[in-house]
Parts: C-alpha cells; sequence; structure tokens
C-alpha cells in the first residue's frame, strides 16, 4: 500500500473516532435531558441509538485490523491504531452508561420527583467537557491537555459524593425513598464511571505522544 494511501486511512481511522465520540456526547447529554424533562420518547431514542455506537466500535476495530494487515505502520502510527482499538472500548462503554442512564429514567416514569436535578446534570456537563477536550487532545495529540483533562475527573468525584451522601440521607430519614434514591444513585454512578473512562482514554493518547504507559488517573475496571 502506497504511503500516501496509508495516511488517508489512518486520518479516515481518526475522523470515524471522531464521529463516535459525537455519537456518546450526544448519548449522554439526551439521556440526562430524558432524565430531567421525563421524556420517555427521548430515552427509548437513546436506548435505540446505542446500538449505533456499537456497530461503530466494531467497524473501527475493523478498520484498524484492516491497516495493521495491509501494511507494517510505523511506530507512532502503530501507536495511534493500538490506542484506537483501546480507546473505541472506552467510548462504547460510557454509551453503555448513557444507555443505561436512559433506561433509568423510563423505569422512573411518572413517579414524583425525590429532588430537584441538579447536580446530576452538573456530572453529566462536566463529564461531557473532559471527553471533548480529550478528543480535541487527540486530535491535536497534546499529552499536556490529557493530563489537564484527567485532573478534572476530581470534580465529577466530588459531585458524586455529594449526591451520594444526601441520597443517602433521604434513604435514611424516610425508607419509602429507598427505590427512587438508589435509581439516581445508579444514575450518578454511571456518569462517574462515564468520566473514569475519559481518563482512559486520555492514558492512550498520552501513549500515542510519549510511548510510554502511563496510569494517570485512579485504577480502572
Amino acid at each position: 500500500m502506497p504511503r500516501l494511501n496509508f495516511d488517508k486511512r489512518l486520518q479516515n481511522l481518526q475522523d470515524e473516532l471522531l464521529v463516535m465520540g459525537s455519537m456518546v456526547e450526544e448519548a449522554i447529554s439526551r439521556s440526562t435531558d430524558a432524565l430531567k424533562s421525563r421524556n420517555l420518547a427521548l430515552a427509548r431514542q437513546v436506548i435505540e441509538d446505542d446500538k449505533k455506537i456499537n456497530q461503530k466500535r466494531y467497524d473501527i476495530e475493523e478498520m484498524c485490523v484492516k491497516l495493521i494487515a495491509t501494511q507494517q505502520p510505523l511506530a507512532r502510527d502503530l501507536r495511534t491504531i493500538i490506542a484506537v482499538l483501546n480507546m473505541v472500548v472506552d467510548l462504547e462503554r460510557i454509551g453503555d452508561y448513557a444507555e443505561g442512564n436512559a433506561d433509568i429514567a423510563i423505569r422512573i416514569g411518572d413517579e414524583p420527583p425525590l429532588k430537584p436535578y441538579i447536580d446530576i446534570p452538573r456530572m453529566a456537563d462536566k463529564a461531557n467537557e473532559m471527553l471533548h477536550a480529550a478528543l480535541d487532545a487527540f486530535v491535536r495529540r497534546d499529552a499536556d491537555t490529557a493530563r489537564k483533562v484527567v485532573a478534572e475527573d476530581s470534580v465529577v468525584d466530588n459531585l458524586y459524593d455529594q449526591v451520594f451522601r444526601e441520597l443517602i440521607t433521604y434513604m435514611a430519614s424516610d425508607p419509602s425513598t429507598i427505590n427512587r434514591a438508589m435509581r439516581l444513585v445508579w444514575v450518578a454512578h454511571n456518569l462517574e464511571r462515564s468520566a473514569d473512562r475519559v481518563t482512559n482514554i486520555c492514558e492512550r493518547i498520552i501513549f500515542i505522544v510519549t510511548g510510554k504507559v502511563e496510569e494517570v488517573g485512579v485504577a480502572k475496571r
């Protein structure tokens, strides 16, 4: 394969990753909007659209395999391909978290709201902000920005702790709120894990730039 053609296909790979990232950002926003507005149709659409995110992951993985198989990439190109293979897994999992929150929105249905939705939307906005910045760092091959994004994970963690403590207080004072509170705990948990997955993506960006595998965030599952 001529080098020019390889570079074009590598650029297409990057473009497809950005498309997938945009799909995931939208899933986070729409699942949160569905929860806040009790829009069950929107929640169902998020669940249906998760299939497209999953398919995009498989398509990108196939592109990576073909690039490796058809030409022996240079070291940095190979790092990019390997990193993308890992990044699409994290993006797909973030999409799953958004799907999970959409499912919770459906389960909540028309139940009376336990509390105003303030910190949970903040978590969603921050997770999306982190993801967008991470993808921008990927395009620019900017390891410093990737490290800054990882540092922002503490904001989401702190919001999660705040939501968790508040919901525990509700459950302790009124056991009848336990089911509703636990659903919101899971929503917050999914958003906290989404931000954690963004830190994984940032670690892969650092790997592309430096060639070194660094664990710059907390251990991830």
